[in-house]
């Protein structure tokens, strides 16, 4: 059947528009407002010239900007593809000109797309899949700002007390509480080690004592204020309050997503795998879009996740290995980090582990090989719809 591809370069106030036929020649290129009256007049138009031929929609975005043509889109029954923006870019290379404009971005996606055969189709998700991305997406942007601030109240806390600085863990509840009420050397000597105790513990800090002990101590090796001394310790309260806020917004977000995720289908399945909790198979659940229907094998899983290393051969070294360059950074993250927690609590994992390490593999290596064998297990237990167990269920033939 002959077809037509259409490339959109996405934007956020406007989208342009390119479609290309069989041969390259350009059929339509327009610069369209990310509105639906006019995102659905030029999808009605690429279908008129396309006169009955089948049509592919090619996109570098798949969420944020261009999430209403996307969804458009998959309500006509549109195919698309998702072509990453570095790809993008890379091809655009090779296209005669040296002038960047949206037209010229979107001939490229929609050419690319026509020319190569390795670009995933983008599927509609099913409606917990799309929370839950929305979520743990939120739950990713809380968790690095509250890296920021506690970077941040570590360097301000140094500047002026290094001893407490030390002496406190500040991603720790009790230390943050302490410092909203208790920042400079001074207040803390003149506290001592039972008021401080006890103002710790009607606070309900836990082993409050272990607590004022070391952050007294701390304070009994420092007796020089330094300049700012009055401003800094403002910031410390101020930034040590950002901290333990952002912490309550985690904790929320960690029941919503628990709520979200345990109404999956797939939820007990995933679960059960050991490494991974709630936030993990939720991660997993939103990168394949709720199932593994757009997966022909686990070996497809393990390449869009990126655990399943690419050849870097030339001339006479063979044999090497890199990590791909184009795969799901989330989605690795989920097999990885729950691939580490195994090794602790799983056995299974433990001796497959050793085995490796024995085989002469580094640590990194040895554990990005326990996360692709684990792709294999989740693909065979959502496959046959049964949770983990240390020992496999034995198979009986008639």
């Amino acid at each position: 059947m002959s077809r037509i591809w259409a490339g959109i370069d996405s934007g956020k106030g406007h989208h342009h528009g390119l479609a290309l036929d069989a041969d390259g020649k350009t059929l339509l290129s327009r610069r369209v407002a990310n509105d639906e009256p006019e995102l659905l007049k030029l999808i009605g138009d690429v279908l008129d010239v396309a006169d009955g031929r089948q049509v592919t929609w090619a996109i570098d975005m798949t969420g944020g900007e261009p999430a209403l043509l996307l969804a458009l889109l998959v309500n006509h029954g549109q195919e698309i593809l998702y072509i990453p923006g570095r790809l993008v870019n890379r091809a655009a290379d090779g296209y005669r000109g040296e002038g960047k404009t949206d037209a010229r971005d979107a001939y490229v996606i929609a050419d690319q797309a026509r020319m190569r055969r390795d670009l995933r189709p983008i599927r509609p998700g099913d409606e917990a899949a799309i929370e839950l991305k929305l979520l743990t997406g939120r739950r990713s942007d809380l968790v690095e700002d509250r890296t920021r601030v506690v970077n941040r109240l570590r360097g301000t806390l140094l500047s002026m007390f290094p001893a407490l600085e030390r002496a406190l863990d500040v991603t720790n509840t009790g230390p943050l509480k302490l410092l909203t009420g208790y920042q400079t050397p001074a207040s803390i000597r003149r506290t001592g080690v039972t008021r401080l105790t006890r103002w710790l513990a009607n606070r309900k800090v836990r082993n409050a004592r272990s607590l004022a002990e070391p952050a007294v101590e701390a304070a009994e090796r420092q007796h020089t204020a330094v300049p700012g001394e009055k401003i800094t310790a403002k910031l410390v309260h101020t930034l040590a309050e950002e901290v333990m806020a952002l912490n309550e917004q985690i904790s929320e977000m960690d029941k919503l997503i628990e709520g979200r995720f345990r109404e999956h289908e797939l939820a007990d399945i995933v679960e059960s795998i050991p490494g991974i909790g709630t936030v993990l198979g939720a991660e997993f659940l939103a990168a394949v879009g709720g199932s593994l229907d757009g997966f022909d094998s686990p070996d497809a899983l393990a390449a869009f996740a990126g655990v399943a290393p690419a050849p870097k051969d030339s001339g006479k070294v063979s044999g090497n290995l890199h990590r791909p360059m184009t795969y799901h950074r989330r989605l690795q993250r989920v097999f990885y980090t729950s691939a580490l927690v195994s090794i602790r609590c799983d056995t299974n994992s433990r001796k497959f582990y050793d085995r490796k390490r024995a085989e002469g593999k580094r640590h990194v290596q040895a554990v990005l090989a326990l996360a692709r064998r684990r792709v294999n297990v989740l693909w065979a237990l959502i496959r046959d719809r049964r949770c983990y167990a240390t020992t496999p269920p034995v198979t009986t033939t008639v």
